[in-house]
Parts: structure tokens; sequence; C-alpha cells
């Protein structure tokens, strides 16, 4: 099995908060490895962040309708990713042990979402901002939302910090503090959408618990997408040949099981070579 292989079957084995944070992680080194490879052949890497980031200029905003969503992918520095994975996979576990996955991510991407609109709101109407020209990156707008809705949900569940074990209400006030009072000091379009995601986080929180998803029409949307590229016209012949394909299957199910019972006793290094590139042919079928 190749190197490539093999991290794509490690990848397809994460549950899906772990896979978000990777795919964060990777959109966070990449960059830097081929910045420093370009570097060397005196060439230049600048620039390539603007097709991402999200403007306070709603005129590049049009331009770029994309970017609300995609500025919550990259981050300005190692520390930036470091927090927001640390704390996202704090809150983000919390949720996934009492919820489904759709909640998790319903929360985290409208959490960029309404923190990319909180922004260009205040950008375009406050006037602190008149005149001012900035640029918007990193996923704690959604984070924030994840963390508030489970602080609101669970207020007085303990977090544990170095040697202390903190009420998770605390944890998310001492942030919507830091980031109010933080505004008029530095990366105020920032600390604003921090705010935004946390107040859709309380928001989905309170209406959930009343039975009313209104988060859920952003996984909806997605799936609808989905099932839209991939769908195809039903087949008019073959059929029959498509059938025996299908029957005739080389992968055998128990088999699976055995190798992914192996995998929870003795963790994915004790399997052989041979076990490692039949399960990942499984996964492919």
């Amino acid at each position: 099995m190749s190197f490539i292989q093999n991290l794509q079957l490690r990848y397809t084995q994460l549950n899906v908060l772990e896979k978000l944070i990777a795919v964060i992680a990777f959109l966070f080194v990449v960059p830097l490895f081929l910045n420093t490879f370009l570097f060397l052949f005196n060439s230049s890497f600048s620039g390539w962040l603007s097709f991402f980031e999200l403007s306070a200029n709603l005129n590049h905003v049009f331009t770029k309708p994309w970017t609300l969503i995609t500025y919550g992918f990259f981050h300005g520095s190692l520390g930036h990713v470091f927090w927001n994975m640390l704390l996202l996979y704090i809150s983000g576990g919390l949720m996934l042990n009492l919820f489904q996955k759709k909640l998790l991510l319903n929360t985290f991407f409208i959490g960029i979402l309404a923190g990319g609109l909180m922004y260009l709101l205040s950008y375009n109407s406050l006037p602190a901002f008149r005149q001012q020209s900035s640029m918007l990156i990193g996923s704690s707008a959604g984070v924030m939302a994840v963390l508030v809705f489970m602080a609101s949900y669970m207020p007085n569940s303990p977090v544990r910090v170095f040697v202390f074990s903190v009420p998770l209400k605390y944890i998310a006030l001492l942030f919507i503090f830091l980031d109010v009072v933080q505004i008029p000091s530095s990366n105020a379009g920032g600390h604003i959408a921090h705010l935004g995601g946390a107040l859709w986080g309380y928001l989905y929180q309170r209406e959930f618990l009343k039975g009313n998803d209104i988060g859920g029409w952003f996984m909806r949307t997605v799936e609808w997408v989905q099932n839209s590229l991939n769908r195809t016209p039903p087949p008019k012949r073959n059929t029959k040949r498509k059938q025996t394909r299908k029957s005739t299957s080389s992968i055998d199910q128990k088999k699976v099981d055995i190798i992914l019972d192996k995998i929870a006793a003795s963790g994915y290094e004790s399997l052989t070579k041979e076990e490692k590139a039949y399960l990942f042919r499984a996964g492919k079928e």
C-alpha cells in the first residue's frame, strides 16, 4: 500500500470532527511548504489568499460569494490555528457524544457564515470602520458557535484546564468577554465575527431545545447539491451485466469485520500489509 493510500485509509477512519480538523490543518500546512518551495526558485506565492479570504468590501463579496465560507478554512499563524482546533476538538467532542454529526456541521458552518455576515454588517454600517479596508480569515466564528451551543446546553459540564476543572459556561463567557473588550484595540473584524458565531450558537441551541432545527437547512442543501452532482440517468441497457458485477464482489464482509475488530483490539499498526490493502479495497467498493 502506497503512502497516499495509507493516508486515505486513515482519513476514512476518522469521525466527522477529526476530518474537519484534519482538513483545516492540511490547508494551513501545505501553503507553508509551497511558499518555501517557490521561494527557493525565486518565485512568489503572494496574493493567493485573496481568493479565499473575506473582504469587508461588498463589491468583492458579490464577485466572490464563496468567501463567506472559505475564509473559515485558513489561518494566519500557528497559534491561531492551534487554539482554534483545540477548542473545536473539546467542544465538538462534547457535541458528538450527545448529538448526530449533522448538528455539529450545521452549527460550525452556519457559525462561520453568521460571523462573516456580522463582520460585513459592522464594517459597512458602523462609523468606527468607515473608509477602512479589512480582510477576514480564521474558523473562530464556527468554533465559537459550537462552544456556545454546548455551553448553553450543558453549562456546568466540567472541562479540565491544567489541574483545574472549569465549568464550560465560564470558558465560553471568558472568550466572549475577551472578544468584546478587544474590539477597540486589535483585530476588530475578527472579534466581531467571533461574536456573530457565538450569537448563532446560542440562538441555535435555544431553538433546538424547542424542537426547531433552524440550522437544518445547511446540511439539507449540501446533501441536495451532492445528490444533484451524483445523479445519473437510469441505465437503458446492460442492467443484467451491472447486477452481475454487484453480486460477484470480491469483498467478504466477514473478513472486513474481523480486520476492524483487530484494529479495535490492537490498533491499526497491528494489521499486516495484506490486511491493510484488503481494508483499503473494501472502502472503495
